[in-house]
């Protein structure tokens, strides 16, 4: 078995954290590169929801404040549990998480997803994403149970 790419969606919750420890392990021994994706939330799509009436420049500084804070959790993340690996890349993008990673998925032609079964709640479902990626793809997925 060859393994030169990894995918590990996180929503930056304890339950997606539960999938680190393979992440790292798998990359360390196969030498593979890391590709971390977070998906933002859209506000857009949640505040129509909601009625909310907040102009699109309250939505851009969410996305804004929301993509800062992402990135620093995801450097901290990076710096701090994957020193070992050769190369991590880090994607942040805007929608429906399940979409994304499937997204992801076509573009980078990985050899193994590894994501957590459920993630935090009040971010979006997990185990509804972590199903539809098993459905929709043709690699090896490997969940962690939360």
């Amino acid at each position: 078995m060859k393994i030169e790419k990894i995918i590990w969606p996180t929503d930056l919750s304890e339950n997606a954290a539960r999938a680190l420890p393979y992440v790292t392990s798998l990359a360390q021994k196969y030498q593979a590169e890391i590709h971390i994706l977070y998906v933002l939330k859209e506000y857009v799509a949640f505040g129509a929801a909601y009625g909310d009436t907040s102009p699109q420049e309250d939505f851009e500084r969410m996305h804004q404040w929301e993509r800062e804070t992402a990135e620093k959790r995801l450097d901290e993340l990076c710096e701090k549990y994957l020193n070992a690996c050769p190369l991590y890349i880090r994607h942040i993008d805007i929608g429906n998480p399940a979409q994304k990673i499937l997204d992801l998925i076509h573009k980078e032609d990985p050899d193994l997803v590894v994501m957590a079964n459920r993630g935090r709640e009040n971010h979006f479902d997990f185990g509804s994403v972590a199903e539809r990626v098993l459905r929709c793809v043709d690699i090896p997925v490997l969940t962690v149970p939360a």
